[in-house]
């Protein structure tokens, strides 16, 4: 058990008037994924966790909008000086604010440890990369650089961060350039190459996983370039109980023309000029039970739209991560440049 004591609480307060996009900032900066809603004299009204602001983006709710609005009201509380009752309470928490008789806050309670249980990781990197044209004649997608560094790399680092010790790579076009790569590379993690002799898909390397395997699975693919907060996305999906968690981004188009509205019986109801549609889309990273891989025909090609489907069909709970971090694809030109831009 760790405890964040009154001098060093500042950084996980806000007031109920804090937008939303603040508490995100403020959230990601510290190394705990909450912050405490409290009123002038540091009594707490609310909390506000990095679940809270990703339900409340799955609802539609603006990130301008005040904490207030996605907070949870009635948090539970400890009581000073009841040491006993608030290390049962902590046991059922993420973290357990200690307030005194009036109501105000002295310290918060965590757990010992990391959010993130991730510890294997598959990363699809043998995708032909047709989209990037002739930058992939002679280099495999995941091996183009982003800042000195290969798209593959990075996917590596943050995998390592979060503690992932076994990681799969899927291979398939140029697959010695990888293995090369991984070869030469310091790693904190143990690493297996594996060989898809004939295109498998964006799932279909899934089946060719050791079948020993018992521990949910990370796949990301290897064109993804982020700063999502894998440890945020595990605890997320164990705390739903989740079988399959999706991460989704939020992605918008805009109809160059005017949308006409109207009723049923086809009169006039109005025009909205050259609207936005905002829709979540797939972001290439999912947190898979044991019982998806039994869903892959080994060897076979096999696409994730049909993994998920087959998973739901079954009966298996899935549920979507909103990623409200920096996310981008780089599959085609015009993003791998803006992703080498990006400082």
């Amino acid at each position: 058990m760790q405890r964040i004591e009154r001098a060093a609480l500042d950084g996980y307060l806000c007031r109920p008037e804090t937008p939303i996009r603040e508490v995100m900032a403020r959230i990601d900066a510290s190394p705990h994924l909450f912050q405490l809603v409290v009123d002038a004299g540091n009594r707490v009204g609310g909390t506000v966790t990095d679940g809270d602001i990703r339900r409340a983006i799955l609802r539609g709710t603006d990130p301008a909008q005040p904490a207030s609005a996605c907070m949870n009201p009635k948090p539970v509380l400890g009581t000073a000086g009841e040491s006993h009752a608030n290390r049962e309470k902590l046991e059922r928490m993420l973290f357990l604010p200690i307030v005194d008789a009036c109501g105000v806050l002295e310290e918060v309670l965590v757990p010992d440890g990391g959010a993130s249980d991730i510890s294997v990781a598959l990363v699809m990197a043998g995708g032909l990369g047709a989209r990037l044209g002739s930058r992939t004649d002679r280099t495999p997608k995941p091996m183009l650089p982003i800042r000195g560094t290969p798209i593959l790399g990075h996917i590596l680092d943050r995998l390592e961060a979060v503690g992932v010790v076994e990681i799969y790579v899927a291979v398939h076009y140029l697959k010695d350039q990888v293995v090369r790569f991984l070869d030469a590379r310091a790693s904190r993690a143990n690493y297996r190459v594996i060989a898809e002799e004939t295109q498998l898909g964006t799932a279909g390397a899934l089946g060719l996983l050791p079948s020993g395997l018992r521990d949910p699975l990370l796949v990301i693919n290897g064109d993804v370039m982020t700063d999502v907060d894998l440890a945020a996305m595990s605890d997320f999906h164990n705390r739903h109980a989740y079988d399959g968690t999706i991460a989704v981004a939020s992605h918008e188009i805009e109809v160059p023309y005017g949308v006409v509205r109207h009723g049923d019986d086809g009169l006039f109801v109005g025009i909205d000029e050259k609207p936005r549609i905002r829709q979540f889309v797939a972001a290439g990273i999912y947190y898979l039970a044991p019982e998806f891989r039994a869903l892959v025909p080994p060897g076979k090609p096999f696409d994730m739209p049909e993994l998920l489907n087959q998973g739901r069909a079954a009966g298996l709970k899935l549920g979507l991560f909103p990623i409200h971090e920096y996310w981008q694809d780089v599959g085609r030109p015009a993003d791998l440049d803006s992703a080498s831009r990006r400082q």
